[in-house]
């Protein structure tokens, strides 16, 4: 089994991650992050490498771009055992991303508010974070995605025991993860369906 080597946490419920991301560091795990996180992994003593240097790209669009990279996609996407996934790799300096740990904008928080306006909502539709987690998913055979801080304990575990999660594990937090996004999407779409075009101060006098 290969071990793991590289983790990406970009996370909104940061409750438990230093913790968790102590444990990765000290098993020479190394962290790569984005904003917020980054920023308090830091603040915990943990040595951390922000997306956008690992990528070699700044954040874009007041963060609408921070994840969106093949260094990261393909980090996370390529099979291990395909080695066509690896020779392509090798070539474009792709390294690879084993553990994924992300949770999404608040969005039904946001849009709980009585004042949200149309804008606000949207700016809290996260893209980053469900693409990673689809793609993290989508290669569960190599990739372990965590999107709730209760599955830290079982991860570190397996990781402190034999250096990687098992594969019924990952399979486990794969099925979990896609629950997410679909979870997410459908609050968005049916939060959507009640704004009308007709009345909302967003589309008068567009």
């Amino acid at each position: 089994m290969r071990r793991a080597q590289r983790a990406l946490i970009s996370l909104t419920d940061k409750s438990g991650c230093e913790e968790f991301a102590g444990a990765l560091a000290a098993m020479g795990i190394a962290i790569l992050s984005t904003g917020g996180t980054a920023r308090k992994l830091r603040d915990s003593g943990i040595e951390v490498t922000d997306v956008s240097t690992f990528t070699g790209f700044p954040e874009l669009l007041d963060g609408r771009v921070k994840t969106l990279h093949p260094l990261v996609h393909g980090g996370i996407l390529q099979q291990r055992r395909n080695e066509q996934h690896q020779e392509q790799c090798r070539q474009h300096g792709i390294q690879p991303i084993d553990i994924v740990v992300v949770n999404l904008y608040a969005f039904e928080n946001a849009v709980a508010s009585t004042d949200c306006t149309l804008e606000d909502a949207v700016e809290h539709i996260d893209i980053g974070g469900p693409a990673m987690l689809r793609a993290s998913a989508k290669n569960f055979q190599d990739v372990t995605v965590v999107v709730d801080p209760a599955d830290y304990p079982v991860v570190l575990a397996e990781l402190q025991s034999q250096g990687n999660t098992m594969l019924p594990t990952r399979f486990r937090l794969a099925r979990k993860a896609f629950a997410l996004t679909a979870a997410y999407d459908t609050a968005i779409a049916q939060w959507l369906d009640s704004v009308d075009p007709v009345t909302n101060p967003y589309f008068i006098g567009a």
